[in-house]
């Protein structure tokens, strides 16, 4: 999902803070401070990542992991408006759909293992009791919903399913829930005919490894967490867990009108119930460490590598998205990765691998509804992936 960004200048923050609805969740300030040099590179890119947080975006942060290993971290804005307190490096960001990397990790080590066959259908793998739900579940492979070519519908569409979500901020829903708001559904299309991105094929994944697993989410602490040292990433987090106060609040503009409220409640309780498509927090080394973990072959063998990365085609002809990965451009550079955005939240992950060059963007601002704020806030980002690539 492409990320539409950021907040205002000092003095606004100051006249909306007693418009703010504040929804409960602390945080504080961290110990580990903005990680950069003084080169006019780096400054230009501070410089960059001011300008979004003085253009109505809370907070933002930019890491930057190269070919020598040498990481980089900027901050700008709050991690909270109402405190307040500075955004840091060692916050922790939900990184929304840029899950579903992690996920298809996991899929392709199981698959690795033996555990799982990518050509099989989804009725191989889930009771008939959760298949049954799912249109075209005999014909759809697991390969088809790594690669969004399934035709299976978007459970996030259905009118009842985001009214249920809004009218109930505290509500956990479980897994299997999510299937009922497809079932009965014609499908989009034939399986395996087109590309289409869809939330519902990861939820479904993340089902099927917790029937082979029986707890996918410890599965993925074992052998993507805990190889790679990943000790501020979370899956499935727990509701009203704020992990030490680090993690950031939310905010959206719910009316469109440059007006910002904080729906943290709202926000974690909806991550706190997604598996797969969604639901992971982490900090930006460390989403930086997982991409680099992965492309340099630490999680899969370099073969499984190169099928993660053959990609399907979207209807203009151009690469669209692998096993996990999506393929897109910054400034004309071809990258892969994956990006997320949420009602209170956005980020963006990728490897240039041209320049061998890792960049985490995150904002704690909703990207999934419009927002005037979001206008200006394109055109920085994009300054910003130009600094960052300029360099060598």
């Amino acid at each position: 999902m492409k990320i539409k960004t950021f907040t205002g200048t000092m003095f606004f923050l100051l006249l909306i803070w007693g418009n703010l609805v504040s929804q409960g969740l602390e945080v504080k300030s961290c110990e580990m401070t903005a990680i950069s040099d003084n080169s006019q590179n780096a400054l230009a890119v501070q410089k960059a990542l001011d300008k979004l947080t003085q253009n109505q975006i809370p907070g933002a942060v930019a890491g930057v992991l190269n070919r020598d290993g040498i990481l980089q971290i900027w901050s700008s804005g709050y991690a909270s408006i109402e405190k307040p307190v500075p955004m840091e490096s060692c916050h922790l960001h939900y990184i929304q759909s840029i899950a579903k990397t992690y996920m298809a990790v996991s899929i392709l080590q199981l698959w690795e293992e033996g555990r799982l066959d990518l050509d099989k259908t989804i009725e191989e793998y889930l009771p008939v009791s959760l298949s049954v739900q799912i249109p075209n579940a005999s014909k759809v492979s697991i390969r088809m919903l790594l690669n969004h070519t399934s035709g299976i519908p978007e459970y996030n569409n259905d009118p009842n399913y985001v009214t249920n979500l809004l009218q109930n901020p505290q509500r956990i829903f479980e897994p299997e829930e999510y299937l009922k708001y497809i079932k009965r559904k014609k499908p989009d299309f034939e399986p395996g005919s087109k590309y289409s991105y869809r939330n519902s094929n990861y939820l479904i994944l993340a089902l099927i490894a917790e029937y082979i697993t029986r707890d996918h989410q410890a599965y993925m602490q074992e052998k993507i967490f805990k190889p790679l040292g990943l000790l501020d990433t979370h899956y499935r987090i727990r509701q009203g867990n704020d992990f030490g106060q680090r993690l950031v609040q939310s905010y959206w503009d719910r009316y469109s009108n440059n007006q910002l409220e904080n729906i943290s409640v709202l926000h974690n309780s909806n991550v706190a119930s997604m598996i797969g498509d969604d639901g992971i927090i982490t900090t930006s080394k460390e989403a930086l460490l997982f991409l680099k973990g992965l492309m340099e072959g630490k999680l899969i063998n370099s073969k499984t590598l190169e099928m993660m990365k053959e990609p399907v085609f979207n209807s203009k002809g151009q690469p669209a998205y692998g096993l996990g990965i999506s393929f897109t451009k910054f400034s004309g550079i071809p990258a892969l990765g994956h990006s997320g955005g949420g009602l209170g939240s956005g980020s963006q992950l990728y490897f240039f691998p041209d320049k061998q060059l890792y960049i985490f963007l995150a904002i704690n601002l909703g990207t999934v509804t419009e927002s005037p704020i979001h206008v200006e806030a394109e055109k920085i980002l994009e300054e910003i992936y130009s600094i960052l690539l300029s360099s060598d």
